[in-house]
């Protein structure tokens, strides 16, 4: 096993910030139920310093274990940064501890990065805005579609 998936396997040992957040001041999706990888992000600010910072950030995935890997180092790296300096993290930054991503798992960093830029995009003083995001990622998978688009589960 290579040094990348052991960390991989690590991390999937003892994830951390899975899970909602009730009282999230911001809340991101990104994903695709066609492919069927999703993640969602809340994020929680407090105040440090006279700066508003995030003091929680937490997910959920359906996804490959890379990507519930990288969103566990993330929901860590988050904490005590800015929504400025957050909207500034790099997928490389966003990994942590495991490292760079091989080339075939570089679309799980950017799910996780697409998922912090939603909440970050979504985070204003009241919140998102009742009913633009379904209760929860399960529900999200068989929200209808915006548009001309119709998704028919197959049974």
């Amino acid at each position: 096993m290579s040094s990348f998936e052991t960390k991989i396997q690590e991390a999937l040992a003892n994830p951390k910030n899975q899970g909602e957040i009730e009282d999230a001041d911001a809340m991101g999706t990104v994903g695709s139920p066609e492919c069927g990888d999703m993640l969602r992000m809340w994020l929680k600010f407090t105040e440090k310093d006279g700066k508003r910072v995030i003091d929680r950030a937490s997910f959920q995935a359906f996804g490959c274990q890379t990507a519930i890997a990288v969103a566990s180092m993330a929901t860590e790296l988050l904490r005590g940064k800015t929504a400025e300096e957050a909207k500034h993290l790099t997928v490389q930054e966003l990994t942590g501890e495991l490292g760079p991503l091989p080339p075939m798992k570089i679309h799980c960093g950017q799910l996780v990065e697409g998922a912090l830029r939603n909440a970050l995009d979504n985070d204003a003083p009241a919140g998102p805005a009742p009913g633009n995001m379904a209760p929860t990622l399960a529900a999200s998978l068989h929200r209808p579609a915006a548009g001309k688009l119709r998704i028919v589960p197959i049974e």
